[in-house]
């Protein structure tokens, strides 16, 4: 079977992740030919095997991305050679030009939402909500991160399914006791309303001020963020116990040798930065917004959930995991036992019955 991942570009993100490790599942797999089509041009931020066919079709002197876009796909599938069997397709805007060249060339086509609606509708473009309401029914199949959604969908007549993002990492094996007291964040800094950086800062203050062994780390790039958050740590007089790392490699070892794990976001898709902190034995916690968190952690089993931005609630619970090591112990040991459904052997296994489901064969 030959499928075709396509995308705008492979920069760092969670859905390009989630993207490069499901090619790279299937690519492991003698049945499958796989390729990745970027549309528009950037440096590949995750490494893709020798296996798997690279795209790009960010050519031509048209300057407007989408018509672009359409018009060099279009002309790509024009040759029957070049058509797969499936299209697997990435984000909304990418969405709407693969559906409308997928129907042009009759080709299977299976798009991919990684956000909530609830983001779009705070957005309001027109042309993200014309894809989701009229599009989306052309396509064989939508995936949704989590069921709130599903409904959402539904009333646009869309055949639509919860398809969960791939843990990235293996589970550990075993516990790791000698962690720094370390709370860590993980995160663009330049989306720190999303990703609710501005708001820890502010409700971890008086809890570090009061456990001074303790430090809080957010790892992750962004300049105009990073100046923001400077400003308020400094604001906050915690100069001394806040790290911004910075672009980490090698986030797993640091998930390893932190304690804690906060997810201080407003909204969420599927955090996989959740996914990942729990399968590196880290007791978790984390605001129950809208859509992901719930999904992931049953409160006080693989983790903490908090009232959605209750601050109150989020600093008496974290003061509590600081002073409890035997409490963070368990909900690490539950936490990597909780992570099956997110292996990427059973998300393949899920893609594969929708194939069948499909009709979609080599």
């Amino acid at each position: 079977m030959r499928i075709h991942f396509i995308i705008s570009r492979l920069k760092g993100g969670g859905a390009e992740r989630v993207l490069t490790l499901l090619a790279t599942a299937f690519a492991k797999k003698t049945e499958y030919d796989i390729s990745i089509i970027t549309l528009n041009d950037c440096e590949d931020f995750y490494p893709i095997p020798d296996s798997i066919e690279r795209i790009s079709m960010d050519y031509g002197r048209i300057t407007n991305h989408t018509v672009k876009s359409i018009v060099n796909l279009s002309s790509f599938y024009s040759k029957k050679a070049n058509r797969p069997d499936l299209i697997i397709s990435f984000i909304t805007l990418t969405n709407f030009i693969t559906i409308i060249v997928a129907k042009l060339f009759g080709i299977k086509i299976i798009v991919e939402e990684h956000n909530s609606y609830l983001r779009a509708m705070q957005s309001r473009k027109q042309l993200t909500e014309f894809t989701r309401k009229h599009l989306y029914k052309r396509a064989d199949l939508l995936t949704v991160l989590t069921s709130f959604d599903v409904s959402y969908y539904e009333q646009y007549n869309v055949n639509v399914m919860v398809m969960p993002n791939p843990c990235s990492f293996l589970p550990l094996t075993s516990q790791i006791t000698a962690r720094e007291k370390t709370i860590l964040a993980v995160g663009n800094l330049d989306r720190y309303n999303h990703k609710g950086f501005d708001n820890l800062i502010e409700f971890i203050a008086p809890i570090l001020k009061s456990n001074p062994e303790w430090t809080l780390k957010i790892a992750g790039t962004g300049d105009q963020g990073l100046t923001l958050l400077t400003k308020l740590v400094e604001q906050y007089h915690i100069t001394d116990q806040v790290v911004f790392t910075g672009f980490v490699s090698n986030i797993s070892e640091l998930m390893q040798t932190s304690s804690i794990f906060i997810l201080s976001s407003r909204f969420e898709g599927l955090p996989m930065v959740l996914l990942e902190a729990m399968s590196q034995g880290m007791a978790s916690i984390a605001y129950n917004c809208k859509t992901g968190p719930s999904d992931i952690i049953t409160n006080n089993v693989n983790g903490l959930l908090i009232e959605d931005q209750n601050v109150e609630e989020m600093q008496t619970h974290l003061q509590r995991l600081i002073d409890n090591p035997s409490l963070r112990q368990s909900l690490a040991e539950e936490a990597i036992k909780s992570l099956e459904t997110y292996h990427i052997d059973t998300i393949i296994e899920k893609y594969e019955h929708e194939f069948k489901k499909l009709q979609i064969k080599g």
